[in-house]
């Protein structure tokens, strides 16, 4: 089994193979998701209806579920997706927003869990709670810096066997024995709504490119945001001009380039 593909060789894998993406995502997010995973080299599909959520996760290279604007039929709709990416061994993605923030919202996620995402994204607070301890976050809001959040990602990802992606201002990725930090972005993404989502969408088409591999793959999909960020916010005046040069960004970036700007180290 090939494990040491770079974040640029899959950068430019996952170009090469443009997976279809299924992303179960929030009604703020979609428009912007969907653009952002066209700039990184991905083909989106927001299907999250239970009619044919699970019937669409069959064909589609990998799953993304975000529950941003949750409601009955779109945890219908989920629910049912990610039974059938299981069933036909397709990677998913779970994006546990504000999951903390009401009994609803606790009781989505934990039923969520249970169907075992490969990858959980989320921020500190969102990681900290979903691990069972008591965070600091205030809706979709992380109040946790990201390191207080690395003990309980590496507890996570032991106890469900998913790989846990912490987001912030320096992210982290743990398989429960493996874990890195990766260095970039700007101040100004958090100003920017919708781009942790974006980030989550692209994350899947990573793990559709590298589907045994949900490790690297994430640790690619982090590293691409980090230097496309860093970069974008060089010439952004705040967060509206950051938005477009941030997708410039994101496509304008090769493999060879985000090799050589990549900053991960082991943790």
């Amino acid at each position: 089994m090939q494990t040491t593909e770079t974040p640029g060789q899959l950068l430019t894998a996952m170009r090469a193979k443009t997976p279809l993406v299924q992303n179960i995502t929030n009604f703020v997010a979609m428009n912007i998701a969907a653009n952002v995973m066209l700039a990184a080299g991905a083909s989106p599909a927001m299907v999250h209806t239970r009619e044919e959520a699970g019937e669409f996760a069959r064909i589609a290279a990998a799953l993304t579920i975000n529950i941003g604007t949750l409601s009955p039929d779109f945890l219908a709709g989920m629910k049912e997706a990610a039974i059938a990416a299981t069933e036909v061994r397709r990677p998913w993605v779970l994006d546990p927003v504000a999951h903390f923030a009401t009994g609803y919202r606790r009781a989505a996620a934990a039923e969520l869990m249970e169907l075992k995402p490969t990858i959980v994204r989320g921020n500190a607070s969102e990681i900290i709670a979903l691990a069972g301890s008591r965070s600091s976050g205030r809706g979709v809001d992380s109040g946790d810096p990201t390191y207080a959040a690395e003990g309980a990602a590496v507890a996570l990802a032991q106890q469900n066997g998913s790989i846990v992606a912490v987001t912030g201002e320096v992210d982290f990725v743990t398989d429960g024995r493996r874990s890195v930090r990766i260095m970039g972005g700007s101040v100004l993404m958090p100003r920017v709504t919708a781009l942790g989502c974006s980030l989550t969408c692209v994350t899947g088409a990573f793990a559709a490119t590298a589907p045994d591999r949900p490790f690297e793959a994430t640790v690619a999909a982090l590293a691409m945001f980090a230097v496309a960020g860093e970069e974008a916010a060089l010439a952004a005046a705040g967060p509206g001009s950051f938005s477009p040069l941030f997708l410039d960004h994101l496509a304008a970036l090769t493999g060879e380039a985000l090799d050589a700007k990549t900053r991960i180290v082991a943790a």
